[in-house]
């Protein structure tokens, strides 16, 4: 049993059930191996919790910038990362977010460094790059709508929307997604979106 593997049991236990209902002897049950294993690759749960959220960061990281590099990848990346956002609020139960706010804060601080480093770098790259495409109207303030989006996002952390009944995060993000988009699209945007759309599903 490598560290690997008990940070991919981790990560997938923590994703489907919640953060502090999965104990360290549940996982080192699904392992096969002792809590003491464990202990040696890892001091504590705080450390655990911390490098398996940041193997969720550094996954979507590398999804979100292997299309940015190619010559022209604006719509493209709109598409696929709008897929990588749902895809990862499919996969973890809501409950974790907000979990990992309250009670593991080391953890939290590097989504939000993330958000910033990552997220709002990528964001704002994109809609530079689709305004000189002319995928994007050329007077929308680029900072200024990344963090819109960036709001949107973080929107699906918010503890109220959590604890809501009829809540699907990846739902409402498509539609904040679709909202956003189509406000600073320009004709030739919203026609190569829909295609490439169309490609993709």
């Amino acid at each position: 049993m490598t560290r690997t593997r008990i940070l991919e049991i981790a990560t997938e236990q923590f994703s489907r059930y919640g953060v502090r209902a999965v104990t360290m002897e549940d996982i080192a049950r699904q392992g096969g191996i002792s809590k003491k294993t464990i202990y040696l690759e890892f001091a504590d749960k705080k450390v655990l919790v911390k490098e398996a959220f940041e193997v969720l960061l550094e996954e979507d990281r590398k999804k979100l910038q292997a299309v940015l590099g190619k010559e022209d990848g604006v719509i493209e990346h709109l598409v696929r990362s709008s897929r990588v956002v749902r895809e990862r609020l499919q996969q973890i139960n809501p409950v974790v977010f907000m979990e990992v706010q309250r009670y593991f804060p080391e953890a939290w601080r590097m989504f939000e460094e993330y958000k910033v480093q990552v997220i709002m770098e990528d964001l704002v790259n994109v809609i530079e790059k689709g305004k000189a495409l002319g995928y994007f109207r050329p007077e929308i303030d680029s900072q200024i709508l990344a963090k819109v989006r960036i709001n949107q996002i973080t929107s699906t952390f918010d503890p109220e929307n959590i604890s809501r009944q009829d809540y699907n995060p990846a739902e409402e993000q498509m539609v904040m997604l679709d909202h956003f988009l189509h406000g600073i699209f320009t004709e030739k945007g919203r026609a190569a979106y829909t295609a490439q759309q169309a490609i993709e599903d």
